[in-house]
C-alpha cells in the first residue's frame, strides 16, 4: 500500500489514478467580458477619430448624454428628454480624447481581472451596464444640459461592486488599498473642473448596490440566485426610467 494525501492506495490504483498537477494560472478564467468591453470602447474611439472626437464633434453630439440641448449639426433639439433614452448607454462608450480613454480602460482592466472571475461573466457584464445607467441618471439629475461622455460612471460602479464583494467576505476595503483609491478619486471628482460629479457618484452607488445584491443579499438570504440577478436588472431599469423622468 502507498500512502496518499487521503488514506492509502494500492499500487495499481496509484498507477491508474491519472492525477495531474494544476497550476494557479490554469484556475483563473479569462476576463472575456472585460477584454470585450475594452475592445468595444477602443473601436468606438477609433471610429470617431474621423470627426476629431472632441467635445464639439458631431460624434459627441449624436451619442453623448444630455437631457435637452441643441445639436448644431442637425439644428434641432436632442437628448433624453426628446425620447433618446439610448444616450444613457451610448455615452458610456464615447471618450473625449486618448487620455480620457486610456485612464478608464486601465481601471476597467484592473478591476475586471478582479471581479469577473468572482461574479461570473454574465453578472459582471450586468453590473457594468447597471452602473453605467446609474451614472447616467446621476448626470441627468445634477447636470442635465451639458453633453457628457465616458465610461467613468461604469468604472466607478466596478469600484463600488468591489467594495461590496470585499465586505461580503469580511475584508475591509481600506486594507486592500481600494478604499483609499476611491476616496482619492472622489476628491478629484469634487475639486477638478470638468469632471462629472453625478456620473461618478451615481455609478459608484449603483455598482455598490448591484454588487451587494449579487455577492451578499443573494447568497445569504435568497435561495434562488436568479432572484438576485432579476433584482439587479430591475435596478438598472429603475435608473433608466428615472433618468428619462428627470431629463
Amino acid at each position: 500500500m502507498h500512502q496518499a494525501s487521503v488514506g492509502f492506495h494500492c499500487p495499481e490504483c496509484t498507477r491508474s489514478s491519472g492525477q495531474k498537477v494544476v497550476r494557479p494560472s490554469q484556475l483563473r478564467s479569462r476576463p472575456v467580458v472585460t477584454n470585450g468591453l475594452i475592445a468595444l470602447n477602443v473601436a468606438v474611439f477609433v471610429a470617431g477619430l474621423g470627426s476629431g472626437l472632441q467635445t464639439t464633434s458631431r460624434f459627441i453630439y449624436d451619442g453623448g448624454l444630455v437631457g435637452s440641448a441643441p445639436n448644431p449639426f442637425t439644428l434641432s433639439l436632442v437628448g433624453v428628454a426628446h425620447g433618446e433614452w439610448w444616450r444613457m448607454l451610448s455615452s458610456g462608450f464615447l471618450h473625449a480624447n486618448l487620455i480620457h480613454l486610456g485612464f478608464n480602460m486601465w481601471v476597467l482592466y484592473a478591476l475586471g481581472r478582479l471581479l469577473e472571475p468572482v461574479l461570473g461573466r454574465l453578472r459582471f457584464g450586468l453590473v457594468y451596464l447597471v452602473a453605467m445607467v446609474c451614472g447616467a441618471f446621476g448626470v441627468l439629475l445634477l447636470d442635465p444640459n451639458a453633453f457628457t461622455v465616458g465610461a467613468s460612471g461604469a468604472v466607478f460602479g466596478l469600484m463600488g461592486a468591489a467594495v461590496a464583494v470585499f465586505r461580503s467576505r469580511g475584508i475591509n476595503p481600506f486594507d486592500t488599498g481600494l478604499g483609499g483609491v476611491i476616496v482619492l478619486n472622489l476628491i478629484f471628482t469634487f475639486t477638478i473642473p470638468g469632471i462629472s460629479i453625478g456620473g461618478h457618484v451615481g455609478g459608484l452607488i449603483g455598482g455598490f448596490v448591484a454588487g451587494w445584491i449579487l455577492a451578499d443579499l443573494g447568497p445569504r438570504h435568497l435561495r434562488n440566485p436568479n432572484v438576485a440577478l432579476a433584482g439587479v436588472v430591475l435596478l438598472g431599469l429603475a435608473a433608466l426610467g428615472a433618468g428619462v423622468v428627470v431629463a
